[in-house]
């Protein structure tokens, strides 16, 4: 069946300026990031405000620590994004042009690893405000649906994280595709979205998961949400991962899916690898606070 859906014709720069011959842009994906944070920092404002939905009524985080907090946490996702990136996903060529790991306007971020430096900034400024930890990431984890629905709209104005061919009605005809791609199609090359589909299970479904349980009294039972959050994050990546294109530093003639790890005729990408732990600790997490309670 011939796809429908062609690229819309959106720009990934809002706009563009040179000033003594060096280009400055704001891009979709940057203001993304901006947005993001600015949404996640109101939801917790809203919520630390009910001191009657947390244990012993002491909400987790005060106005003026959370607005400190945004700090730490732009700095732990741009540096853990990036390093992730480098370090899970193309080592050898940042290996050989080191500076090139500074370059991240040129694009080239892990959500793992920006994860991995939330979590630690979360964890290091908890320990210096003697924060209840659990809690603090309940609130964390409760707001940033919103930013993954976000980057990944984001994702799909750039062009970029598509998925793997398809002859679905749905099918995109991302820019520069063409029929190499898909041996079978005659003309252009239609993909999965799938930029669209984590949008949709990581942004709607999982962040409408997590607010039902904080309007509740999930907040009471430190680490419930978290576990939720990083369980629901880890299986919708594993599940897109199915639709995504093989990451190129993976395929060969002999190892078309892209896996990361393979073990005879199956394996795991490296999405995949980095969210099965998610889902394990997510898992725990929930049993662990459910106990608790």
């Amino acid at each position: 069946m011939q796809a429908v859906l062609n690229f819309p014709n959106v720009s990934p720069e809002l706009f563009s300026i040179t000033i003594a011959g060096f280009e400055f842009a704001l891009r979709w994906y940057a203001l993304a990031y901006i947005f993001g944070l600015l949404i996640a920092w109101r939801m917790v404002l809203i919520f630390i405000r009910k001191p009657e939905k947390w244990p012993n009524e002491k909400p987790p985080f005060t106005p003026e620590l959370l607005e400190a907090f945004l700090t730490w946490a732009i700095v732990g996702v741009v540096i853990g994004g990036r390093v992730g990136y480098v370090f899970f996903y193309n080592p050898q060529d940042f290996l050989r042009d080191p500076l090139e790991i500074l370059k991240v306007w040129q694009g080239g971020m892990s959500f793992h690893g920006g994860f991995a430096g939330v979590a630690i900034a979360g964890l290091l400024f908890s320990l210096r405000h003697k924060l209840p930890i659990l809690s603090a990431a309940d609130a964390i984890a409760m707001a940033t649906p919103p930013a993954l629905l976000l980057g990944r709209l984001a994702n799909f104005i750039n062009a970029e994280l598509w998925g793997r061919p398809t002859d679905m009605p749905w099918g995109v005809i991302f820019p520069g595709f063409y029929a190499q791609d898909c041996p079978d199609v005659v003309g252009e090359c239609a993909r999965h979205p799938s930029q669209l589909y984590e949008a949709g299970l990581e942004g709607v479904i999982l962040g409408v998961a997590v607010l039902i349980l904080a309007r509740g009294t999930a907040f009471l039972r430190p680490g419930l949400i978290t576990g939720v959050f990083i369980a629901g994050y880890g299986m919708a990546r594993i599940i897109v991962e199915l639709f995504r294109q093989p990451d190129a530093q993976f395929t060969s003639d002999t190892n078309p899916i892209g896996y990361a790890f393979q073990f005879g005729e199956f394996g795991l990408t490296m999405g995949q690898a980095l969210s099965l732990p998610m889902v394990l600790v997510g898992l725990m997490l929930i049993i662990l606070s459910r106990r608790s309670a």
